[in-house]
């Protein structure tokens, strides 16, 4: 069977019932991509050549019986708690100088798994749970890095680490 083509989301949520829907779970590396492949829990194959990045929950495809889904498939993290400011910044801080990713929550910072990561918590003494979830890193929008359309180069439009490199 040939891959259905996919150039664009339809809409960015479904607003159907879980009956109504077919996932198509994807590792978070490829939200980063525009082209690649990917089968659906049907086996409803997609060949995507996006004009831009997809998101977790956006619709892809859909027919009379059902909407398709990307959704993002969970990946092991840390979770290091930041009941301050202040800590969640020293956190980002040391982190980010690491060049690892982070997703800033409500009272926590969580982070990548790797074993660089878990030496500099422990060198520290920060208390984190190793935890298995959907990780949303912050994205620096271009502006901030200096990368309107004209200027400069394309570089760094991926995942953001703290340190904004």
């Amino acid at each position: 069977m040939t891959p259905l083509p996919i150039r664009r989301l339809l809409e960015e949520k479904c607003d159907r019932p879980a009956s109504e829907q077919v996932v198509l779970w994807v590792k978070r590396r490829l939200f980063l991509k525009r082209r690649w492949e990917g089968v659906a829990e049907d086996g409803t194959a997609f060949a995507f050549d996006l004009e831009a990045r997809l998101a977790d929950g956006c619709v892809i495809h859909r027919t009379e019986a059902a909407d398709y889904v990307v959704r993002q498939e969970s990946e092991p993290v840390y979770e290091i708690p930041a009941p301050t400011a202040a800590l969640a910044a020293l956190v980002g801080w040391r982190i980010g100088n690491l060049h690892f990713p982070i997703e800033i929550r409500p009272g926590a910072v969580r982070v990548t798994r790797d074993p660089l990561v878990k030496e500099t918590i422990d060198k520290e003494g920060w208390a984190c749970e190793e935890i298995e979830t959907v990780f949303k890193p912050l994205k620096i929008p271009p502006e901030v890095l200096g990368l309107v359309p004209g200027q400069g180069t394309s570089q760094g439009q991926g995942e953001a680490n703290a340190s904004g490199a």
